[in-house]
């Protein structure tokens, strides 16, 4: 067999330990899954597992990890579809606000990912992916004075926190206008924001 066949092969094993791992964390929640669950329906030993993945938990995180990436993907499109930095903001806020609250994504990014993984790890991995896009476009509007000069992290954080705790209220929703109502609410958080031009 040759070096690129295996590659090929501990490639797609990886990816069913992925993709199986992240239907059952997602159906079932972390806690109600097992490693014989996962190997079982990904086709492939313990063995295999062990081989790219040091634990459940590890597994856990890179499911996790593909996740924020998703959503930070999305986030970026659709602020990217937009022009003005200010409409680049709002559709990328209310894309992140939409993208929450699959089912899939609350219980794997919002209620699993802090518990399993620890605060302080979820955040980091937070940060890394849409966080990081809603400081940046925060900064590039408050440099341009869209938004009155502060500093920038307290803001990204507190933004984040609403979104986030939106997403979770969401998961819970069983009335669909709510998703409407909250979006309408975020623009008017952000619009709170907002300097407008002084009238002479």
């Amino acid at each position: 067999m040759t070096a690129g066949i295996r590659a090929r092969q501990r490639e797609q094993t990886r990816h069913a330990l992925l993709r199986e791992g992240r239907r059952l964390f997602a159906t079932l929640g972390y806690g109600a899954v097992g490693l014989a669950e996962i190997v079982q329906a990904a086709g492939v030993t313990k063995g295999a597992l062990y081989h790219h993945f040091d634990s459940k938990a590890d597994l856990f995180r890179a499911v996790l990890g593909e996740v924020q990436e998703e959503i930070a993907r999305r986030v970026v499109a659709a602020a990217e579809a937009q022009d003005d930095p200010w409409t680049q903001l709002t559709a990328g806020c209310q894309e992140f606000l939409t993208a929450s609250t699959d089912p899939d994504v609350q219980q794997i990014m919002l209620v699993d990912g802090p518990a399993v993984l620890g605060w302080s790890e979820w955040r980091a991995m937070d940060e890394a992916g849409s966080a990081r896009h809603l400081e940046d476009a925060l900064t590039t509007l408050i440099e341009s004075g869209r938004i009155a000069r502060q500093p920038v992290a307290p803001l990204t954080h507190l933004l984040s926190g609403a979104m986030n705790e939106a997403a979770l209220w969401l998961a819970t929703s069983t009335d669909p206008a709510d998703l409407t109502n909250t979006r309408a609410a975020l623009l008017t958080l952000l619009e709170s924001l907002r300097v407008r031009p002084s009238r002479r």
